[in-house]
C-alpha cells in the first residue's frame, strides 16, 4: 500500500518550527502524519484521509472522516490543490486534528504520564502517575516481608540502600529519571567503592527488576526507559571452577575427623548429603523434614526455583540422616540446623541458615586443609562436583547439562526433570 502525506508544518516539544517541507509532527517519542491511501479508492471515486499515529514501534489510524479525488490532490506538495472543492476547509480539519493530539500528547509529557496509541486516539487514555523510586522500592520490599520472601527483601533493601547512598540519601526522583547517563554514572561510583562485577550486576538486575514491575503496576511510563541501551549482560559474573574430583570427594569422606569439634563433622555430613542427593543446596538441605524421604526418595520442592526435585537416597545418605535422628521430632527437621520450637518466622529461619551456614563453611575449610584440597572448599562445591562427576563419568550429557557453564543452576535442574526417574537413578550410581 503506497501512502501520500499531507505536508504541514512540524512542531517540537517547546512549539518551535523546525521543518515545513517534512510530512510529520514529531511529539517527545511520538509522530503524528496524515496519509492518503492512494491505493484504495471509495464507491465514491475518492481516496480516504488517515490519521498516523507512530510510537514505540507501533502504529494506530484513525480516519479524519474525509475523502479526496486525486485530481484535485497536489502529490508533488502532497496537499489540496487551489481548485479543490473544499480545500481550505480539509486542510483545516487536518491541522486542528494534529494540534488537538498534538496538545494532549504535550500534557501528558508534562504531567509524567505515558499514553497508549489506543487511549490516544479513542480519548481513553489511562493516566499514570509516576511514584518516587524510594516509595515504590518500600511497597516492593513490605510485599516480600508479607509473602516471607526474606531472600528478595534482602536484596532490594540492600539495593535501595545503594542508591540511597550514590545519591547521597535525596530520593525525591521517580524512575523516568534514570536515564543511561544516570547508569553509567552509578555504575563508576559503585566500581570506585571497589565493589565485584557480580554485585554491580545484581545491582542493575535488581533495578531494572523493580523498574519494569512499576511500569507494570502503572507506577511508571516506559518514556525513558534506559534498560534497552544499557546492557546488563555485559558485566562478568562467571565464577572460578568450584567442582572437585571424585577422588577428592572420597578423600573428604574418609578423612579421620576424631580429633576434630562437632561442627567440622557436621560439615562434612553435610557437604557429602548435598553431593549424593543431587547437589541440595543448604537452604533446601535445611528445610527437609521427614515428609521430604518418601519410598526410598527425597522429594523437596526447591526454594530458589519452585521446582519439584525428586531422587533416590543412596545408603550413604541415610547413614548421614540417621546419625541426627535423635530430637527428630522435636525440632521438626532432618538437621539440627532449624528447629520449629525456635525458628517460626521466617526472618528467624533465614537469620539461622546463614549463621548455620557460615560455621559449615568454616568447617570445611578446615576438612580441606585436612585433606590437602587447595579449592576454596564450600556447599556450592558439592553441587558443582555433582555434575561435573556425573559429567566425567560419561554420563548423558544432556541429563546434566553443562552446570558449571551456567550463571543459574536451575537449568541443570530443568533438565534432569524432563528425563525418567530409573535414568537418573542409574546416573546416580556413579557418584561413588
Amino acid at each position: 500500500m503506497v501512502f501520500l502525506f499531507v505536508n504541514i508544518q512540524i512542531f517540537k516539544f517547546y512549539g518551535e518550527v523546525v521543518n515545513q517541507d517534512v510530512n510529520q509532527f514529531y511529539v517527545m517519542n511520538a509522530s503524528i502524519s496524515v496519509v492518503c491511501y492512494k491505493s484504495k479508492t471509495l464507491a465514491n471515486g475518492e481516496n480516504p484521509l488517515m490519521i498516523q499515529i507512530s510510537k514505540d514501534g507501533k502504529r494506530k489510524y484513525q480516519s479524519l472522516g474525509l475523502s479526496v479525488n486525486q485530481k484535485f490532490w497536489d502529490f508533488s506538495k502532497n496537499r489540496p490543490k487551489f481548485n479543490c472543492p473544499n480545500g481550505e476547509y480539509i486542510q483545516q480539519i487536518i491541522l486542528n486534528k494534529i494540534t488537538e493530539l498534538q496538545k494532549q500528547i504535550l500534557i501528558l509529557g508534562a504531567d509524567s504520564l505515558d499514553f497508549t496509541l489506543n487511549g490516544l486516539l479513542n480519548g481513553k487514555n489511562q493516566k499514570i502517575k509516576e511514584k518516587k523510586v524510594g516509595e515504590y522500592f518500600h511497597e516492593l520490599i513490605n510485599q516480600f516481608e508479607i509473602a516471607g520472601n526474606v531472600g528478595n527483601k534482602k536484596v532490594y533493601a540492600e539495593t535501595l540502600n545503594s542508591i540511597k547512598s550514590f545519591s547521597k540519601g535525596n530520593m525525591n526522583f521517580i524512575f523516568s529519571d534514570i536515564d543511561l547517563e544516570w547508569l553509567i554514572r552509578y555504575e563508576k561510583w559503585m566500581r570506585k567503592k571497589g565493589n565485584k562485577e557480580t554485585s554491580i550486576s545484581l545491582r542493575f538486575r535488581t533495578l531494572r527488576s523493580a523498574y519494569n514491575k512499576a511500569i507494570d503496576s502503572k507506577s511508571a511510563t516506559k518514556i525513558n526507559y534506559p534498560f534497552n541501551d544499557f546492557k546488563i549482560s555485559k558485566f562478568d559474573v562467571t565464577t572460578n571452577k568450584r567442582a572437585i574430583s571424585k577422588n577428592e570427594i572420597l578423600l573428604i569422606k574418609s578423612v579421620d575427623l576424631i580429633n576434630e569439634i562437632e561442627s567440622v563433622q557436621f560439615s562434612r555430613d553435610i557437604f557429602i548429603f548435598s553431593y549424593l542427593c543431587g547437589g541440595i543446596n543448604f537452604t533446601d538441605i535445611a528445610n527437609l523434614t521427614s515428609n521430604n524421604i518418601i519410598d526410598n526418595r527425597v522429594q523437596y520442592i526447591r526454594q530458589k526455583t519452585g521446582k519439584t526435585i525428586s531422587l533416590q537416597i543412596s545408603s550413604d545418605a541415610k547413614q548421614i540422616i540417621s546419625r541426627y535422628n535423635h530430637e527428630i521430632e522435636n525440632r521438626g527437621y532432618l538437621f539440627p540446623i532449624l528447629d520449629k520450637r525456635v525458628h517460626k518466622t521466617a526472618q528467624q529461619k533465614q537469620n539461622r541458615i546463614h549463621k548455620i551456614l557460615g560455621k559449615t563453611g568454616n568447617g570445611l575449610k578446615k576438612i580441606a586443609e585436612l585433606c590437602e584440597i587447595k579449592t576454596n572448599l564450600t556447599t556450592y562445591v558439592a553441587r558443582h562436583s555433582f555434575a561435573t562427576v556425573l559429567k566425567n563419568s560419561g554420563v548423558n550429557i544432556a541429563l546434566i547439562c553443562e552446570a558449571l557453564g551456567h550463571s543459574d543452576l536451575s537449568t541443570t535442574q530443568i533438565y534432569l526433570d524432563s528425563f525418567e526417574s530409573e535414568q537418573i537413578n542409574e546416573a546416580m550410581k556413579h557418584l561413588l
